[in-house]
């Protein structure tokens, strides 16, 4: 193994990680349900789905379909970017209200 070698596997990287104290969707989803002592019945029967179908959401097991993710945002008054993990702004830029 010479040092060309090693340079070659020192650039050759998996992809970035995820910065690991970040929340998914999913874990947000579910602290924003429990925060507001919200069942997985109450927020299914608000989507006019499942508790079933809710839980597997929750679970990561199947995608939040856009059109949920609009009502929970509605119904929690937060931003589209926080529930996505995507921003720490729970509401969203200044002037961007509804």
């Amino acid at each position: 193994c010479n040092s060309l070698d090693m340079h070659k596997a020192d650039t050759v990287q998996a992809p970035a990680q995820e910065d690991p104290m970040k929340k998914t969707y999913v874990q947000i989803m579910r602290e924003l349900r429990e925060d507001n002592y919200r069942t997985q019945q109450e927020i299914a029967d608000y989507l006019g789905t499942s508790q079933t179908m809710y839980a597997r959401y929750e679970r990561g097991a199947n995608e939040l379909p856009i059109r949920h993710l609009i009502r929970l945002c509605e119904y929690y008054h937060v931003s589209s970017d926080y529930f996505l993990g995507l921003s720490q702004n729970k509401k969203g830029p200044a002037g961007h209200r509804r």
